[in-house]
């Protein structure tokens, strides 16, 4: 079998940001999560309002932001508000359509663990922590997540629940997986090329199960591989480059 012309990376990536409509509010977080809203907005949905953590509202990088501080969101937004309002004013008050989210590791439910690896008081890894997702997943008003999947991220018992997302859907890097309409118990609805409901089950701590029926994603255009790419290729160039910061003398 002839090997696809894209890594699991960018098709994950293609098919996160397929579901994003034009013209949504999106609560944007760093990683896979900006990645796809930026491809999204750069190909099909060029009105999409990214929002990020830091208070930038409507901002338009033209390369992936390293965190939430970087100076490349608030150089390209249409206005930079104060942290609280962003929550307050817009997230709580339901004027967010889409919150994007990442994470350490995940469970049956969608719920979320960003906070610690193994016991919270002494931990094998201490995670960046919460942030902004347990209020963007309790109040936007429809939750994705991104991240890819293994028996490791993908677990019975969250060592810490950061986040009581419930999430619409998880898209990783073998395919989609949404919540069952009676238990919300996530199970697989569709796969990337070559992968088989076996190998995401394989690839999970629970019982995995799927849907009547499993859908094939189709894969990647040239369109949006050349865009991704782009994107892909500015940011590791502007990151590359050495900071200079004047002082006064």
């Amino acid at each position: 079998m002839t090997a696809p012309a894209y890594s699991a990376d960018e098709m994950m990536t293609v098919a996160a940001a397929r579901r994003l409509r034009d013209g949504a509010v999106c609560f944007v977080g760093i990683g896979l999560p900006s990645a796809a809203c930026n491809l999204a907005r750069l190909t099909h949905a060029p009105d999409l309002v990214l929002i990020y953590e830091s208070g930038t509202v409507g901002t338009r990088p033209t390369v992936l932001p390293l965190s939430i501080g970087d100076g490349e969101l608030a150089s390209t937004a249409t206005s930079v508000i104060p942290l609280p309002e962003i929550f307050a004013h817009y997230l709580q008050r339901g004027r967010v359509d889409v919150g994007f989210l990442g994470a350490a590791q995940l469970d049956r439910l969608g719920r979320l663990n960003s906070t610690a690896i193994g016991p919270y008081a002494k931990p094998s890894v201490r995670l960046p922590g919460s942030g902004g997702a347990p209020e963007i997943g309790a109040a936007a008003r429809e939750v994705f997540v991104v991240m890819k999947q293994s028996a490791r991220t993908f677990v019975e018992r969250l060592d810490f629940v950061t986040t009581r997302a419930r999430p619409a859907a998880v898209i990783t890097d073998l395919g989609v997986l949404e919540p069952d309409p009676h238990s919300r118990e996530l199970r697989v609805c569709a796969t990337f090329a070559g992968v088989t409901v076996d190998q995401m089950r394989a690839e999970c701590g629970w019982p995995l199960q799927a849907a009547a029926t499993v859908q094939r994603i189709t894969p990647p255009t040239d369109h949006e591989l050349e865009v991704l790419r782009a994107l892909g290729a500015r940011t590791a160039a502007a990151h590359g480059r050495p900071v200079r910061i004047s002082l006064p003398t």
